[in-house]
């Protein structure tokens, strides 16, 4: 079964929203970077797995996004003088 997200029309975005959106995976990518960092400082088992999991998370979410921005196009700034 196909999802729906995959099915659906090509989206137009700003280019402000794309480089917000760029921003975010960034930082999801760094955070995950020092959060995997700090595993060999944790002790207990059970904060492994919750920090393992986090990682997990933001990892998938900067995938989505990555996948959100390969499909959407960017929409032309308006021209600044009108024609």
């Amino acid at each position: 079964m196909i999802p729906d997200y995959m099915t659906q029309e090509a989206v137009e975005i700003s280019p402000r929203f794309r480089r917000t959106i760029e921003q975010r995976i960034e930082r999801l990518e760094k955070d995950a970077d020092f959060d995997e960092a700090q595993l060999a400082r944790l002790l207990h088992d059970d904060h492994v797995r919750r920090q393992l999991r986090l990682v997990a998370v933001q990892r998938a979410e900067a995938l989505r996004m990555r996948i959100f921005l390969d499909r959407a196009g960017t929409r032309l700034p308006r021209p600044l003088i009108a024609l």
